[in-house]
């Protein structure tokens, strides 16, 4: 029963025949005419870039992810022991020796090198690597690496043209910037927890790693947009990322209704924009749907046996739908429950409704668009074949990808030093 179960979670969200002919009519690109004039002679769009990358756990971790998914070489280093990442359960199944998902996910494309940078050794090499890199990128409690006589000042002297970025709880300056930060403190202090969960439970942190996710990327915006400016001006620079200001960025606006005393009730999975719209359970699962036009509320109205409400003044705009939320959502419920997931999807998809079923990452994994847009990579390496999560932005020119496994600890140091040393050349 489990087995027939799985096999129409696959196919969940197709669309109907009708809806395949109106995007047939779209003419959409297919996988081989978006690539066509992809080159096969580069690793990506940042091919060439060089990046030191001294960094633990995710935030860090992500940034060079990010720069080495896009081409860059990226030499990731790390103490003897290995960072966090390399230790964090649960390990992938079949991996021997095990190796954790945190450390397969969010350090492939890198080379490692193991060095301890408290060490006068430690130090001169890092040194050496950053004269011939155009990007470092770190993630410890500001001050840490300043220490060590790693600081930008440090780094700037060998390499005036640097980027140097920082990735910390609070930032570099301001009044908590030596507070120890981590990303669920992050969502608390920005705000998040406040308006997530539903609206009778308590605050909920996000069940990722949020506040290190967009710290992360835009530590690698911030490099990018660095690394243009030199190549403009020759200049160098310090780019200062917090997981605090990346929460509050992305907070959608919220930090400046806040400001102005706007009040902001916990919603759970309701829009503050729109209604109907939340999730809804049909017979054989959770689906979620959302009118965000008014155009999309009439089409509505006709597809669940309301036509007379389509023009109807109490519900043909937003304002007036958000007004009367709970009764909208209490059609759209007792159509829901009346009919499975597949075919609750497929009307709507006639409609040009955006309607979604609510998975498990399991089921996710199994989603043949999913695997069409090579979200899920098979690589290889020294423990075994692992699926892992492949990059978001699509290159025509440039494909990006994932083109090796994360590397064992110290797996390239020998090469590494090699080439420092004017034994071999740099990979």
């Amino acid at each position: 029963m489990q087995e027939k179960r799985d096999t129409r979670l696959v196919v969940i969200g197709l669309p109907s025949r009708e809806a395949r002919r109106r995007l047939e009519r779209r003419q959409l690109l297919d996988k081989s005419s978006f690539y066509r004039e992809a080159r096969s002679d580069l690793s990506g769009p940042l091919s060439g870039v060089r990046v030191v990358e001294a960094t633990t756990t995710w935030a860090g971790p992500l940034c060079g992810c990010i720069l080495a998914d896009f081409g860059a070489d990226v030499v990731k280093i790390e103490s003897p022991e290995g960072e966090v990442a390399r230790r964090a359960p649960p390990v992938l199944p079949g991996t021997d020796p095990p190796v954790s998902f945190m450390h397969a996910t969010v350090n492939r494309n890198k080379r490692s090198l193991a060095l301890d940078l408290r060490s006068d050794e430690g130090r001169d090499t890092a040194l050496a690597l950053v004269a011939e890199s155009d990007i470092f990128v770190e993630n410890f409690r500001p001050g840490t690496l300043a220490s060590w006589g790693l600081g930008y000042d440090e780094l700037r002297a060998r390499h005036p043209g640097i980027v140097y970025v920082s990735i910390s709880g609070y930032g570099q300056f301001g009044p908590d910037s030596s507070k120890v930060g981590y990303d669920p403190l992050a969502q608390a202090a920005g705000g998040f927890l406040s308006l997530n969960g539903s609206p009778e439970g308590e605050p909920v942190k996000a069940p990722t790693f949020l506040a290190d996710d967009l710290a992360g990327l835009h530590a690698a915006l911030g490099a990018l947009a660095a690394l243009r400016h030199r190549e403009q001006s020759g200049e160098g620079q310090h780019v200062d990322v917090s997981l605090l200001d990346a929460m509050l960025f992305q907070s959608n606006g919220y930090l400046t209704l806040g400001a102005l005393g706007v009040d902001l009730p916990r919603l759970g999975n309701e829009f503050r924009i729109a209604a109907p719209a939340k999730t809804y359970a049909c017979r054989d699962g959770l689906v979620m749907m959302g009118v965000l036009l008014d155009s999309q509320w009439r089409k509505l109205a006709r597809r669940i046996g309301h036509p007379e409400l389509a023009e109807d003044e109490r519900f043909a705009t937003t304002p007036a739908r958000i007004e009367r939320r709970d009764e909208v959502n209490a059609l759209v419920a007792d159509w829901a429950a009346e009919r499975t997931m597949a075919s609750f999807i497929d009307a709507f998809a006639e409609e040009g409704i955006p309607a979604a079923p609510v998975r498990s990452y399991a089921e996710a994994a199994r989603d043949p668009h999913v695997l069409a847009r090579e979200m899920l990579q098979p690589v290889r390496g020294s423990e075994g074949e692992v699926p892992v999560v492949g990059p978001v932005a699509k290159l025509s020119r440039t494909p990006t990808r994932v083109r090796s496994a994360a590397p064992s600890l110290g797996q390239h140091d020998a090469e590494i030093r090699a080439a420092l040393t004017g034994d071999a050349e740099p990979e």
